[in-house]
């Protein structure tokens, strides 16, 4: 006899065995009716279940009985009491996934488990996913973390720790031990505590190395509080940028990973820490199969840092940068779009310093090649203050080597541009008007102001916007309408299909291609 879960309050329907194949039988042969298949005539039901040994042979999946035997015990479910106006990050719609919050109730209430976790003290109050402007009494919520040694230090989310008053854990043989907080970076949304009350934790290794797309790997977590939790799938993408900061990089996962699993490890099959998951991609709250994990490289880099002196000092080179794209790689005459743009050297900074200039395109650092913006930003980002770098650009087609010594990074600041529509030119064919930036008031000196964009224009098109300041076109100054038409003709007539615009924005500078032609 086999027995059907039912939810509480109900008797389970009981039926033979019997039954059950019947119903199977009936229901793979409508469906390969359905799909035209012709179906073996089975004598009884043993003839079925023949077939299955050989399925599972050719599925040819992996067994991972002895992988999470391995490995699950270093991962523990973290308990944290946070006072909101501790905290150091304040969401912003940013963050993807949080310590799994409880309101007072058994979260699987009107489910056919409700009855299962009848009595358990789910007794959380508040909001880990906050704006800053929490009232009330403490937030507690859940999330998950391993062992990198057998003292006691462990990884977890700066996220699920943020703010944090008390820190406890809670290992997968149900013991609890209380845990202090020693470093945190909310850059790279990792933190390391220190779990006191015994000197032989089990413990995992860090990759060295990011998995290959298509690798199997296993999430261990604590999703929902339900702790010791497995699931396994694989390696989707890597370098992923989803808008969290500037160091994006992360690793993408099939594997289901929810609320609460925030801090775990992602393993390879040898039993290796290939990431941390830290957000997922969710529109309904739970799991759809695309979860982000920060690859065992930048973990390898920063928690060493945190162990030693409890934050990262990053290094700065002092410039506002940018992707070249295929159009400004055209417009510069660049083979390729690779490297990172200079739109403006920050004054007093170690890139001004040194002499680069806006317009500069960095191409290398230290001899290693610079993809794209995020590139070189976890290249300085990943060195020291007073590191002393090789920077290798390409200025007006021509090589240049530049020596510089980097700084500490400091906070941006980001101000406003005031406008309005004096003296107003209108370029019809870029769809967009100007007027000299002397005439606007608080738009400073030098350029052209854009004082209307049509929606529908080529200008539009390439992100100019209404109170941005048009400095140069092709590395010459504009301070009219008139200059700007001309600087575009004589591109078009160089050969140029896109002209290199240099855009200030507020405070800071960028590029855009601009057809060559208005």
């Amino acid at each position: 006899m086999m027995t059907t879960i039912a939810p509480k309050g109900e008797q389970p329907t009981k039926r033979p065995r019997s039954w059950f194949m019947s119903k199977l039988i009936v229901g793979v042969s409508l469906t390969a009716l359905l799909a035209g298949v012709a179906l073996p005539q089975f004598a009884n039901s043993a003839a079925l279940s023949a077939i299955a040994p050989a399925q599972t042979q050719t599925a040819n999946l992996p067994d991972f009985t002895s992988l999470v035997a391995k490995v699950k015990p270093a991962v523990f479910a973290v308990k944290v009491r946070i006072d909101p106006s501790l905290k150091t990050v304040h969401e912003n719609g940013q963050q993807q996934m949080a310590p799994s919050p409880f309101q007072g109730e058994n979260p699987f209430k009107g489910t056919p488990f409700e009855h299962f976790f009848d009595g358990m003290p789910f007794q959380f109050r508040g909001n880990p996913y906050g704006n800053g402007h929490h009232h009330g009494p403490m937030i507690q919520a859940l999330g998950s973390g391993f062992f990198i040694s057998s003292d006691g230090y462990a990884v977890t989310n700066n996220h699920v720790v943020d703010g944090a008053t008390k820190v406890e854990i809670a290992m997968d043989d149900g013991e609890t031990y209380k845990a202090k907080v020693v470093g945190t970076d909310p850059k790279t949304d990792l933190a390391v505590i220190k779990v006191e009350g015994s000197s032989n934790f089990p413990y995992v290794k860090m990759a060295k190395k990011t998995p290959k797309i298509g690798e199997w790997v296993l999430a261990v977590g604590n999703p929902f509080g339900l702790g010791g939790t497995v699931t396994a799938g694989i390696v989707s993408a890597e370098n992923r940028d989803i808008g969290s900061g500037p160091y994006d990089d992360f690793i993408q996962i099939d594997a289901a990973v929810n609320r609460g699993n925030s801090g775990g490890p992602t393993f390879n099959l040898a039993g290796e820490v290939i990431g941390v998951n830290t957000a997922i991609y969710t529109p309904s709250g739970g799991s759809v199969g695309i979860a982000f994990d920060i690859p065992s490289t930048t973990v390898n880099q920063v928690v060493p840092v945190l162990r030693e002196k409890g934050h990262v000092d990053r290094a700065w080179l002092g410039v506002q940068i940018q992707t070249v794209t295929e159009d400004i790689a055209q417009s510069l005459g660049l083979p390729d779009a690779k490297g990172a743009l200079v739109a403006e050297p920050e004054t007093g900074s170690p890139a001004a310093k040194a002499g680069l200039k806006a317009g500069d395109v960095i191409v290398k650092v230290d001899g290693k090649t610079v993809e794209d913006a995020r590139d070189l930003a976890r290249k300085i980002g990943g060195m020291a203050p007073e590191t002393s770098v090789d920077i290798a650009v390409i200025r007006n087609g021509d090589s240049k080597d530049f020596k510089i010594t980097l700084g500490a990074q400091k906070t941006d600041q980001k101000q406003t541009l005031a406008q309005n529509e004096a003296g107003n030119q209108d370029l019809g064919k870029l769809g967009l008007s100007v007027a000299p930036a002397s005439s606007v008031m608080g738009a400073g000196e030098e350029g052209v102001v854009v004082t209307g964009v049509d929606p529908d224009g080529p200008a539009a098109n390439v992100g100019i916007e209404t109170g941005d300041v048009i400095l140069k076109i092709g590395g010459h100054d504009v301070r009219s309408g008139a200059d700007l038409r001309d600087a575009l003709t004589n591109a078009k007539a160089r050969g140029r299909n896109k002209a290199l615009a240099l855009i200030k924005r507020g405070d800071g500078q960028h590029y855009v291609a601009l057809p060559a032609a208005a």
